[in-house]
């Protein structure tokens, strides 16, 4: 391909440095700013993480073929105009999975060795003794066994724990769950666990899927972990639950409003750990995500199949 190619890229509160690019003529956009970037442009590269203006400006993306996603969850791009399109979609799939898996094992360790509260008595220069969980032994359940699923797996395995999984349907185990059960069994299922680890795309499938059912159905000691995206666990179910102390405590890296309202009611809960979804955020992470980008572009540039291309109709890279 020798002809420049026209590139619009959504841009939040950083900008890339895209001058690397061969062979490109470069746009840089705020939400605002986008109708008039994308109109004309062959690519969009959705820089800033919360996709804001791109519903706004699709029907002025009439040359667009391409659009490059920097984040594993799509689900702020795919709308049905999006996904009725003959737009490729692309991600940045396999970039933050291990960084992630050790954000959950990190938050699972902290549940269980109650780091929070070792934290809040150093605070107060309290020196109270107390035994704390083990790990060994214990069974996590994870809702999603995709690539960050398993990477999740793969180190709760190491140390000790059982793991199984809910996926789009239910098969056999293999080297990472010893069983993935489909999710109509999750609310049946969820009670033999101590850990409950989301990590799923959030699609029409998932969205609402650890529902009011399955929260009442978790074990009294049983931990929830949301890495994923915040509608796929009902809030307002998990926060009655947390608040009653029905069951022992989460740790929740999204939430369904970003940031977290400073009056929500989940910043008293004791038992839980917030974060304000950084979980697949490592030194020079960015870096990474354009080294992806990159390549892609190349690709699309010389005619090569594309990495990562998303099923629109799931959600998600298969």
């Amino acid at each position: 391909m020798s002809h420049t190619t026209t590139l619009a890229v959504a841009v939040g509160g950083h900008r890339p440095d895209l001058s690397h690019l061969a062979g490109a003529e470069v746009r840089y956009a705020a939400p605002a700013e986008l109708p008039a970037a994308i109109e004309g442009a062959d690519a969009l590269l959705v820089w800033d993480f919360s996709a804001h203006g791109i519903a706004a400006a699709w029907p002025r993306a009439s040359a667009l073929r391409w659009m490059h996603v920097s984040s594993a969850g799509v689900d702020r791009v795919l709308t049905p105009q999006v996904i009725d399109s003959d737009v490729v979609v692309t991600n940045v799939r396999g970039v933050l999975d291990d960084t992630i898996a050790e954000y959950v094992l990190g938050l699972v360790l902290a549940l269980a060795k109650d780091l929070p509260g070792t934290l809040r008595r150093q605070g107060g220069r309290r020196w109270e003794h107390r035994p704390t969980a083990r790990l060994r032994g214990t069974r996590a359940l994870v809702v999603g066994p995709g690539a960050i699923g398993r990477a999740i797996g793969s180190l709760l395995g190491a140390v000790g724990v059982g793991v199984d999984a809910v996926g789009r349907s239910r098969r056999g185990g293999d080297d990472v769950f010893a069983t993935v059960h489909g999710p109509d069994e999750l609310a049946a299922v969820v009670g033999g666990y101590q850990w409950v680890i989301v990590a799923a795309p959030l699609t029409e499938q998932t969205r609402g899927l650890v529902g009011a059912d399955v929260i009442d159905a978790m074990a009294a000691d049983a931990r929830l972990v949301n890495v994923a995206r915040g509608p796929i666990v009902d809030e307002d179910a998990l926060t009655e639950a947390l608040l009653g102390a029905r069951i022992a405590g989460a740790a929740l890296d999204v939430f369904h409003h970003e940031p977290l309202p400073e009056s929500h009611p989940l910043w008293g809960c004791p038992n839980v750990i917030i974060s304000p979804h950084m979980a697949g955020d490592f030194f020079g992470w960015r870096d990474s995500l354009l080294d992806v980008f990159t390549e892609n572009f190349e690709r699309f540039r010389s005619g090569r199949p594309l990495l990562n291309v998303v099923r629109k109709d799931l959600g998600f890279v298969v």
